[in-house]
């Protein structure tokens, strides 16, 4: 079960429903390393927006997006790539 303090949300739609990218849960749980990922860009000041935009933004570097490989395991280097955004 998602615990909406674990993840981040847009709003999307006519309606404005509140929504989290299926792409965040795995195995039906949360993408282990997303919660710490997502403290460091919250702490780098990324809004809940700006941190899912920067999750699923192609980088030719690794290649894929930093969701690909938060779901393949590269937690450190994710994380080491948000920490660099606060300089």
């Amino acid at each position: 079960m998602l615990d909406e303090r674990e993840v981040v949300a847009m709003r999307i739609g006519e309606r404005k429903v509140r929504s989290v990218p299926a792409e965040f849960v795995q195995d039906g749980a949360v993408v282990d390393s997303l919660k710490g990922t997502l403290s460091v860009l919250k702490d780098s000041g990324y809004s809940d927006e700006e941190s899912i935009k920067w999750l699923f933004t192609e980088d030719a570097s690794l290649p894929g997006t930093p969701m690909n490989a938060l779901r393949s395991g590269r937690k450190t280097e994710i994380r080491r790539r948000a920490q660099s955004l606060a300089w």
